[in-house]
């Protein structure tokens, strides 16, 4: 799969989910890649945090990659940057703030030095032949949201990123009318829109809407105020520091996220306004009245700073009579964990606001009449929704044509997709996958590794060790050791007709890996009759030394 005279579109990442965004535009036998973001990891995957998008595609087509444009620095776009950047051994891209983010992701990693970082001022451009980028800077929930002006031999392209329609944005400025129909003005063949909201009916509304909310609940509190909203969202952090000042409260951070945001912000020259932090064992002597915390954990991190001070485990206490804010709204998938805070917390006595009550979020996505807008702003040939699940896609890709649009095209991770000439049209498919960060190190995630850990949590495991004498003869009864299997109130019982079953089933005149998976079904066997579970047993068979 090499571009030819043409422009493709081919996405490995964020096509069919929310979140892992990776794009790929090919034109002239060269790539392009626009965003490197990860995702997080649910219960399918236990003992993993994170999941990288697997690149093996452009990995074996590196030498045509012409570098990485990133549109802004929320973690399922800029987050796969530290495990899979130096590999690739291309330049990235991306404004100061985000790029002050990605600098600090790199030196956790010992990276510094070792990628090829470019800050490129806002509405900076960049040429790397065949494709020219523009930053086009558009209103999101972190500072610097840009969509990307590509312009190619075969049609220019405008790909959004993460934006929303904010006319009072409470950091930066809002994008004019005019300067968004000077882009539609250069002639856009495809436009590539961000699809999260498009069911939403109502515009997403302005971030300086939230304020009012924040500081009404705040102020009639009576005892500490805890609000929990995305690291990320400076500009809500800007909101929360300006509340705490209204209602002479001191601000306490907790969160190493929040720290960096914070840290980046300032630098880039954002937040310079926000109330200095005080330490969490003053904060703990301050009256109840005069704190307020922001913390990370909103959507139910159990190590996330809410998590930890729900269960008691952190330096911060709250009590009966305390106040939670939930600034954010609830990722899909998340309900259970954050459920289980919010429980935790009501049973400290803690009272709850969440936007369902009062009017202390707004989203950083486009709700359809910011759509429309955009439509009408740009003009497109083609819409190209991502940044999505399966309906939020297909129903962009409905609605476009509705507005006028003249084509829309439904793709996912993986199709490849000719946007000229004579498009949209699927030409191919690509594997994509996912990885998954374990420990440190980097695995498939549908490789051996995570698909037994799966196994273990469901069905639990078994050991049987059989000692060997001469001639194999069998030394002793097999010794059988069980985790996580349910047989707690049989255990004993269970044990000596384990170990029943293992020496039956044991033949030492036998082929020794005939004779291991004899003794292992005999032993799953015996599981399955007490518990209708089938464990992973694993035989050992040690042989004594003369």
């Amino acid at each position: 799969m090499t571009p030819g005279e043409e422009l493709l579109f081919l996405a490995l990442g964020g096509s069919g989910e929310i979140g892992m965004n990776v794009n790929l535009y090919g034109c002239r036998g060269k790539w392009l890649m626009a965003d490197l973001g990860l995702t997080f990891a649910d219960s399918d995957y236990p003992g993993i945090d994170l999941i990288l998008p697997d690149l093996e595609f452009i990995e074996e087509r590196m030498k045509d990659l012409v570098g990485i444009v990133l549109t802004h620095g929320h973690e399922d776009h800029i987050g796969a940057l530290p495990y899979l950047a130096a590999d690739l051994k291309v330049p990235l891209y991306a404004t100061p703030f985000t790029a002050g983010l990605i600098a600090g992701k790199l030196e956790e990693e010992g990276l510094t030095g070792q990628v090829d970082l470019h800050i490129i001022e806002r509405d900076g451009s960049i040429d790397l032949d065949p494709f020219k980028v523009r930053f086009v800077a558009l209103s999101h929930s972190i500072p610097e949201g840009n969509g990307l002006l590509i312009e190619t031999p075969h049609g220019n392209v405008f790909h959004t990123g993460d934006w929303k329609i904010d006319e009072t944005p409470v950091l930066g400025e809002a994008p004019s009318a005019e300067a968004m129909t000077a882009v539609g003005d250069t002639g856009i063949l495809a436009l590539v829109c961000d699809s999260t909201n498009v069911f939403q009916e109502e515009p997403s509304g302005s971030e300086a809407g939230v304020h009012e909310g924040l500081r009404d609940v705040v102020a009639a509190a009576r005892g500490r105020v805890l609000v929990t909203t995305f690291a990320s969202n400076a500009a809500r952090l800007q909101t929360i520091g300006q509340v705490a000042l209204e209602t002479n409260r001191r601000v306490c951070v907790a969160g190493r996220s929040l720290d960096r945001i914070l840290r980046v912000a300032k630098a880039t020259g954002y937040l310079r306004d926000f109330p200095e932090p005080v330490r969490f064992d003053e904060a703990m002597r301050l009256p109840k009245s005069e704190v307020l915390i922001i913390a990370t954990g909103g959507q139910g991190e159990p190590r996330a700073a809410l998590g930890r001070i729900a269960g008691g485990t952190h330096e911060l206490k709250l009590a009966e009579g305390d106040t939670v804010v939930f600034s954010s709204k609830i990722i899909p998938g998340n309900e259970i964990a954050i459920g289980r805070i919010m429980n935790a917390l009501g049973d400290l006595g803690v009272k709850l606001v969440t936007d369902k009550q009062v009017h202390v979020h707004v989203s950083g996505h486009p709700g359809r009449p910011e759509l429309a807008q955009m439509y009408r702003w740009i003009r497109p040939e083609i819409v190209v929704p991502v940044h999505g699940e399966a309906r939020h896609m297909a129903e962009q890709a409905r609605f476009a044509l509705s507005q006028g649009v003249p084509r829309a095209v439904y793709q996912k991770n993986g199709d490849v997709i000719r946007l000229a000439p004579d498009g949209p049209v699927k030409i191919g498919e690509e594997r994509t996958g996912r990885l998954v960060l374990d420990g440190d190190v980097i695995l498939p995630a549908d490789g051996s590794t995570v698909n037994q850990r799966r196994k273990m949590s469901i069905n639990g495991v078994i050991s049987v060790a059989l000692a060997l004498g001469e001639n194999r003869r069998l030394l002793g009864d097999p010794v059988v050791r069980v985790m996580g299997v349910p047989v707690e109130a049989d255990r004993d019982d269970f044990l000596a007709d384990a170990t029943d079953a293992a020496a039956k089933a044991y033949d030492g005149a036998g082929d020794r890996e005939k004779v291991r998976e004899a003794v292992r079904l005999a032993v799953r066997r015996c599981a399955t009759l007490w518990t209708g579970k089938k464990p992973i047993v694993e035989v050992i068979l040690v042989e004594t030394v003369a």
